[in-house]
């Protein structure tokens, strides 16, 4: 098929126009690296190889973008991909390709999450329905969580700063259902009203 023109449509954007009226949407990496010229024969094989090229091409910078406005789980991106109608192989190439250039990461990504998670207060089983969700494998969830920082304090602090009243049972199990809800095991919660109580009758 002749290659009729080629046409600039944004920095780094290229349409590839061909006599029939045909046009594929490519990236200036693409062209370059396969030498493409108005006037250029493409048989069936090379145009077969520019369609997959170029979808590779865009979707790759579609996903650094995605990866620009915040972190994601390698399964994240690649719903992400096919969400925005992306077909399953350059959605698993972009996902792949990503890995290899190290900005994809789903160890370091878990670290963060729960970081980001324990530093609002949250307790392994919040973190770990977040990790879930945001489509971290489960071998990794243990590691990650080893890396939290201790939480006796924040559930000191949550707890002060929630019960002005240790006998009153209502206030008490408010603050149990609240610390449960953030994801802290009943015995954690109640380990931590003892602490409480107990610095209490040492003042």
């Amino acid at each position: 098929m002749l290659l009729s023109a080629l046409k600039q449509t944004s920095p780094g954007r290229i349409t590839v126009v061909f006599e029939d009226g045909t046009e594929i949407r490519s990236s200036l990496a693409v062209v370059t690296d396969l030498r493409l010229f108005a006037g250029k024969d493409l048989d069936e094989e090379q145009l077969r190889e520019l369609r997959v090229l170029s979808r590779r091409s865009l979707a790759r910078d579609k996903a650094v973008e995605y990866l620009s406005h915040r972190p994601m789980s390698c399964r994240e991106l690649r719903d992400k991909l096919l969400e925005k109608g992306e077909e399953e192989a350059v959605a698993d190439y972009c996902v792949q390709w990503l890995l290899d250039q190290g900005f994809l990461n789903d160890a370091r990504y878990a670290s963060q999450v729960v970081r980001h998670y324990a530093g609002k207060n949250y307790g392994d089983g919040r973190i770990r329905q977040e990790l879930a969700r945001r489509g971290v494998p489960r071998e990794l969830w243990d590691e990650a969580l080893g890396e939290a920082p201790e939480t006796d304090d924040k559930l000191d602090r949550f707890i002060a700063s929630r019960l002005k009243d240790p006998t009153d049972r209502t206030q008490i199990q408010k603050v149990s259902n609240a610390l449960y809800r953030r994801g802290y095991g009943w015995d954690q919660i109640r380990d931590a009203l003892r602490r409480y109580t107990d610095t209490l009758y040492e003042e």
